[in-house]
């Protein structure tokens, strides 16, 4: 639970079999921002955070690294 941002986002990517490039056009970003971030140089804003939950279905607080659970509450 104490990862960091892009360790989560990593790991999320995998357990769902995603692309940078398939996540990124979910978004409707580009597949260097995806990257940026995996890599650590870059974390998204809140507005962003808030797309990304929305768009999976996933707790904000999952990205966070303050609660294992994808689930929303």
């Amino acid at each position: 639970m104490n990862d960091s941002f892009e360790e989560i986002l990593k790991e999320f990517l995998i357990r769902h079999d995603l692309t940078q490039t398939a996540f990124a056009l979910a978004l409707n970003i580009h597949q260097s921002q995806v990257s940026e971030w995996l890599k650590g140089k870059a974390k998204p804003g809140y507005d962003m955070l808030k797309r990304i939950a929305q768009a999976y279905g996933v707790s904000a607080d999952y990205f966070l690294g303050l609660t294992d659970s994808e689930k929303p509450l």
